[in-house]
């Protein structure tokens, strides 16, 4: 593996650890609300809410960022897609895992869950774009030749003689 760095990982990283935070935040703040308005059961429907959404939202950034170890290998455009492709076949059966889990448990609140799981999509779609806005990302990841004429200059360069 190369030591080059991808101009996507500081980005991704970014958004990881914006996104944890977030997730704490809205994790304690769903808590409460969801146990205002329907007790115990909308504590718990809005805390498997929140944690789902950070789980599948995290698991394609850590793909990509444990994929982007092995620019500069030969192989690396089949690893990254290959460890992609992985990520979200296991978002996939994750997905299948906790909708046959969580159906029918006495203790969900549908309205509650579903709103835990859409404002903490929303609140990741708003990190990651607040993240892409503000970095600065060069556009071409490569580094020019320097001019072999640059020493032979003066300052000058002949103007004004």
């Amino acid at each position: 593996m190369n030591a080059s760095p991808v101009s996507s990982t500081p980005i991704l990283r970014t958004v990881l650890v914006w996104s944890g935070s977030v997730t704490a935040i809205l994790a304690v703040v769903g808590a409460v609300v969801g146990f205002l308005v329907a007790g115990v059961d909308g504590l718990w429907s809005a805390l498997a809410g929140v944690l789902i959404a950070a789980l599948f939202l995290g698991i394609t950034a850590a793909s990509i960022l444990i994929a982007n170890r092995w620019f500069g290998d030969a192989l690396y455009v089949p690893i990254f897609f290959g460890i992609v492709l992985g990520g979200w076949i296991l978002k996939f059966v994750v997905f299948l895992i906790a909708l046959f889990v969580l159906r029918g448990q006495p203790w969900i609140e549908p309205p509650v869950f579903f709103v835990a799981l859409v404002v903490s999509v929303l609140a990741s779609l708003a990190i990651d774009v607040i993240a892409l806005v503000r970095m600065r990302v060069p556009v071409v990841d490569v580094e020019l030749p320097s001019d072999p004429d640059a020493g032979e200059r003066t300052d000058d360069s002949g103007a004004g003689a």
